[in-house]
């Protein structure tokens, strides 16, 4: 069992300590934070854990093998850089940091050092998505024509990032598991409605080429939750309701037959199609733990991981560009 630290106790870090802890191939050694009133509540639950408010003397310890970093984004880089250079693999919480420069010398470190560095993009772990992957993987749906992304909700404000660096992880990862490639360009627009000239509200216009466009929408300011993601294509769409329990998946048989004949050409001559839709069966498991049991089999195999850090520094690159074309009201920025 891989000896195992959660550095970080805030809101994500207790569920990252809870699935080390119940991961067979991770051992919970110690936990860290620098609030020592709620480091010693949370570590109640896992009396043989070592505990710890210092993140240095965590990192100095020989016996640590891997380090989970669940702090604020800022201060990602400094920790997931120490843990490296220490010799510890390491599993940073979403985004890998707040900017491609840092983002880009961690993977780079990480390869030189010969240690596995993984983002926490859950949704990549998540069943539904994995079968998404599955049925365009398929060609099921024939040419993918665009993707629309909605996350939105009411709160979780932060202090440190944008909406945009906050929600937009989750719906880029999954668009670059999906896809497995950068957008040619992006163009963003957002607001600030509560202050600290940190926008709350966000939209987001990727061109990935070849007619495919994806567009997402987060928002921190919605009075009701949603979270969808809908791909459209040639032959079939399909949408992934994260919030429906029983049918998060479902298979949408409609869409156009366009008339191409010589004959057709000076008139509009679509057709529309209406079949069936249906909602494909997967196994279900939480993809927190998938995502740990994930970490701790790629550190005993050497494995590159799902959610690497190469794939981290995707998500950020197009984070950054967005974030650089919101500054510039909705300027196209090339990837």
């Amino acid at each position: 069992m891989i000896r195992t630290s959660v550095i970080g106790l805030g809101y994500w870090g207790p569920n990252l300590a809870r699935n080390v802890h119940t991961c067979p191939g991770t051992f919970l050694y110690s936990l860290c934070d620098r609030d020592e009133e709620r480091l010693a509540a949370i570590a109640t639950n896992y009396p043989a854990a070592k505990t710890d408010s210092d993140a240095a003397t965590v990192l100095a310890d020989p016996d640590v093998e891997a380090v989970v970093v669940a702090t604020p984004v800022h201060t990602h880089y400094k920790l997931a850089k120490a843990a490296l250079e220490a010799g510890k693999h390491v599993l940073v919480e979403k985004p890998l940091t707040d900017s491609v420069e840092t983002a880009n010398e961690l993977v780079e470190l990480a390869e030189t050092k010969g240690l596995i560095l993984m983002v926490d993009h859950i949704f990549v772990f998540s069943p539904p998505v994995r079968k998404m992957k599955e049925v365009v993987e398929s060609g099921e749906l024939g040419d993918l024509f665009f993707i629309d992304s909605i996350r939105i909700n009411l709160g979780l404000f932060q202090h440190d990032i944008n909406v945009v660096w906050d929600l937009a992880p989750h719906d880029l990862s999954i668009v670059d598991y999906l896809l497995g490639r950068l957008p040619r360009s992006i163009s963003a627009f957002g607001s600030v409605h509560a202050g600290q000239d940190i926008e709350d509200v966000a939209y987001l216009n990727l061109d990935f080429g070849e007619g495919l466009i994806a567009n997402i929408h987060v928002n921190w300011l919605s009075p009701v939750k949603v979270r969808h993601v809908l791909i459209g294509a040639s032959k079939k769409s399909v949408l992934y309701n994260d919030l429906d329990g029983s049918e998060p998946v479902k298979i949408y048989d409609r869409g156009i037959h366009v008339d191409g004949s010589r004959e057709a050409r000076h008139g509009l001559m679509i057709d529309y199609r209406s079949g069936d839709v249906v909602s494909p069966h997967f196994q279900r498991a939480e993809p927190l733990q998938q995502m740990v049991r994930h970490f701790a089999e790629c550190i005993e195999h050497d494995r590159k991981p799902l959610t690497s850090g190469e794939a981290g520094l995707r998500v950020v690159r197009i984070l950054d560009a967005a974030q650089r074309s919101i500054k510039a009201q909705g300027g196209r920025i090339t990837l």
